[in-house]
């Protein structure tokens, strides 16, 4: 659901105001598609897919992470607020909540290491 939403509203600034903030705006629709990946490789079984959620999981971490601050410490650069922006406030900080639970199921769920 949050890729759809991420998704969707990504797409929407882009079509109608990315003149207006389009690191924002990008930043955005990088975030929607890291979430994509993520919640399609969560979903499926094996090592490959593994590797892939725990990339995707980790690009996201460190997305909200380095987004958050800089918009913190730089808000000049981030005049539009994007996914990530102050470590998710616009999304009730679900941003910053779903990399860690995703990296909670995949070390519950990690493939054996034979």
């Amino acid at each position: 659901m949050f890729a759809i939403s991420a998704t969707a509203r990504a797409g929407y600034q882009i079509l109608t105001k990315f003149s207006e903030a389009p690191l924002a705006y990008l930043l955005s629709a990088f975030a929607a598609l890291v979430y994509v990946v993520a919640t399609v490789s969560l979903a499926k079984p094996g090592r490959t897919w593994f590797k892939i959620s725990l990339a995707a999981v980790l690009v996201e971490l460190v997305g909200v992470l380095v987004v958050g601050a800089l918009s913190v410490f730089d808000s000049v650069a981030f005049p539009h607020e994007t996914v990530w922006s102050l470590f998710g406030r616009g999304y009730a900080f679900i941003p910053l909540l779903l990399p860690v639970l995703g990296l909670v199921w995949l070390y519950r769920r990690r493939p054996n290491q034979q």
